[in-house]
Order: structure tokens, then C-alpha cells, then sequence
């Protein structure tokens, strides 16, 4: 009876940690817009991912008044393609000590920038015909901060064995907890500010030496009385995270999966743990109890199909993983704590976390 209230809990703390808050409706035409806009895109050996972005930029209802790509010492063609499209390439200055490499980036694009709206984008997102339009009526409507976690759009297997990675991911901004905290952190592929309240916390200036400089910042404007609001992509802001390779995959998910962490809410981690726990339980040992055709088999089987409608019906939402991984979840469960294994070792004996080419010394809060 214990195994089977412990999966219970484990499904309702999923539910409880998962809301959908969506961008403003377009449909809603009350917005004058009379603010100029601009798209900073750090961009490092970016050449597969910028050209999806830039022309979806291009495409928009609303067009950015200016777009800048800060490449930061990339070896590929990522300056190129900024050129070839015409928007306004800057290259980063060299790294000052003290800085992280995207911050650095972020930074600079900030300084050659003019808009009085600023949207700070990764490269590898990717938005639909009316995304700023709706980016920007959302930043109207909150009168504050906000940020977007894009619907994760995998292509190769080995993308897919994200699917636990991002669904805490997401939990870890949409549960009842963050929403309502007072110190809310953001997610660092789209976030869009006025220029106002990012001068005025001092930007990523104030946050230069954090790896997890999204959820620092989110906090940074949270401190100066600027409220701070997460949103689902969905259908208008999308990502393909690591289109390299597993390699960068790999890296790109232990660099910030363990510090993350510690900056939640203790109910949010507590409801996370929970609802993992019951994942564990349910996807090692099911298989294993079958198999022996052990007694509690069928109560284990029971809590197992329960995690597996719950993963099919979070995944409309987060991103398209497919079939095969929610039914065989213990796959993507076991890379996950191989991710998290791997940087709680970075980041507890290494000191510092290894990203595009650089060693992020880790530390700071």
C-alpha cells in the first residue's frame, strides 16, 4: 500500500507543478505599439541553428526594428550568415575577467543596442509568424519582466533522451511556488525586458561571473520591484537545443543542471523529488517485478502506466519526444540522473563547468 501512495503523490505533485500560462492572444488589438524593439542573439559556432532564427525574424507581424548578433569568437560560419542576412553583427571584445561567455555577449549586445524593448534570444529558438507581436503584448500586459520556455522540437534520437531533462525543466518555473515567489528566476532562451528596468538593475553587468545567469537575473529584477513572469512557448516560441551533437548535449545540461537546482524553492524541490522518486520506483523496478512475477507486479505496473499517460499529456505541451520514450521512460530517466550525477561532480570537485569550448569556473550566487 505504501509503493502505491507514493505513486499517487508522486502523479498529483506532477500535476501540481505544471501549469499552462501561454503568451497574449494576438487577437487583441488594444496595443498601440509605439516602442522600438531590438532582438540581441548571442551566437558561439552557431551556423546550424542562426538561419532558422533570422528568418523566422524576418517573417514576423511584427518586425524587430533592429537585430544583433554578437559573435562570440565563433570557428564556423556564424558571422557570415549575420551578414548575409544584413542585420548588425558585432563582434564580442575578449573575455574580461570575471565574466561568463554568454553574459559577456548579452552585455555587449545591450550596449550597441537602441530599442526600448529589448529581447534577448538564443540562437537556437525558433518562432512563429506572430511570436514578438506576442512576446511584446505579454511584456505590455505584465508591466514587468518576462521570459518564455520554448516547446523543445527534436529530430534525432538521442534529442529526444531529453524528455525528463525538460519536463523538470518546466516544473521547475511553473510550479505554484516559483509563480508566486518573490525572488522568481527566468529562462535564459527568450527573455524580454523594457530597457528601462534593465538599466536599472544594472543587467547582466550585475550577474557577469553566474553560470545560471536566467535564473539570477529573474531574481535581480525581482530585488529592484520589477515583477518577473514565465510563460509556455508552445506554439509560438520553440527551440532545437543541441542540433551538434550528444557531446554538446551532454555538456549543455550538466553546465547548469545541479546549480540550478539550489536556487528553487524548498516546496518546489520537495514536490520535484517527490514526483522523481515515484518516476525511479515506478520505471527500474516495474520491468524487474514483472519479470519475476513478484506480488506487488501489478501495483508497480498500475503506478507505471499512470506515469505514462501523465509524461504523453505533458509532452503537448513541452515538446515532441515521440512514442517510444514516454512508454520506455526509464531510459530518459536514466540519462537524467547521469546529467545530474555528472554536474553535481563538475560542480562540487571540478569547481567549474566545461561549455562551447570554454572552462566556466563555478561559484558564484
Amino acid at each position: 500500500m505504501i509503493f502505491f501512495t507514493i505513486f499517487i503523490l508522486g502523479i498529483a505533485s506532477g500535476f501540481l507543478l505544471f501549469s499552462k500560462i501561454f503568451l497574449a492572444d494576438t487577437k487583441d488589438d488594444s496595443l498601440e505599439l509605439n516602442q522600438k524593439i531590438s532582438v540581441i542573439i548571442p551566437a558561439r559556432n552557431e551556423e546550424k541553428n542562426l538561419p532558422y532564427l533570422l528568418k523566422s525574424l524576418f517573417s514576423q507581424t511584427i518586425v524587430p526594428d533592429e537585430i544583433i548578433v554578437v559573435d562570440d569568437f565563433s570557428e564556423d560560419n556564424t558571422s557570415k550568415i549575420a551578414r548575409e542576412f544584413g542585420v548588425k553583427l558585432i563582434k564580442n571584445p575578449p573575455l574580461p575577467t570575471g565574466w561568463t561567455g554568454k553574459n559577456w555577449a548579452l552585455w555587449n549586445g545591450y550596449l550597441n543596442s537602441t530599442g526600448d524593448i529589448l529581447i534577448f534570444l538564443d540562437a537556437d529558438v525558433r518562432l512563429s509568424k506572430d511570436g514578438i507581436e506576442r512576446i511584446v503584448k505579454t511584456l505590455f500586459s505584465t508591466n514587468g519582466a518576462i521570459s518564455v520556455i520554448p516547446y523543445h522540437k527534436t529530430e534525432q534520437f538521442y534529442e529526444r533522451l531529453c524528455l525528463i531533462v525538460n519536463i523538470l525543466g518546466v516544473f521547475a518555473f511553473m510550479s505554484p511556488y516559483e509563480r508566486k515567489s518573490r525572488s522568481k528566476g527566468m529562462y535564459g532562451s527568450c527573455i524580454a525586458v523594457f530597457r528601462k528596468d534593465y538599466e536599472k538593475v544594472g543587467g547582466h553587468k550585475r550577474i557577469c561571473s553566474i553560470v545560471t545567469d536566467d535564473l539570477s537575473l529573474g531574481k535581480l529584477f525581482c530585488a529592484n520591484g520589477i515583477r518577473v513572469e514565465n510563460f509556455l512557448g508552445y506554439d509560438t516560441v520553440a527551440f532545437r537545443m543541441y542540433p551538434n551533437g550528444m557531446k554538446s548535449q551532454l555538456e549543455g545540461i550538466a553546465k547548469s543542471a545541479a546549480l540550478s537546482m539550489q536556487l528553487l524553492n524548498t516546496k518546489t524541490v520537495f514536490l520535484i523529488a517527490l514526483w522523481a522518486f515515484g518516476l525511479v520506483l515506478t520505471g527500474f523496478l516495474t520491468p524487474i517485478l514483472l519479470y519475476i512475477h513478484h506480488p506487488l507486479a501489478t501495483k508497480f505496473l498500475i503506478g507505471y502506466i499512470l506515469y505514462v499517460f501523465q509524461i504523453l499529456y505533458l509532452q503537448i505541451y513541452i515538446g515532441n519526444f515521440g512514442i517510444v520514450l514516454p512508454i520506455l521512460y526509464f531510459i530518459p530517466t536514466a540519462y537524467f540522473l547521469l546529467m545530474l550525477l555528472y554536474s553535481f561532480y563538475q560542480v562540487k570537485f571540478i569547481r567549474s563547468v566545461y561549455w562551447k569550448g570554454r572552462q566556466i569556473k563555478v561559484g558564484g550566487k
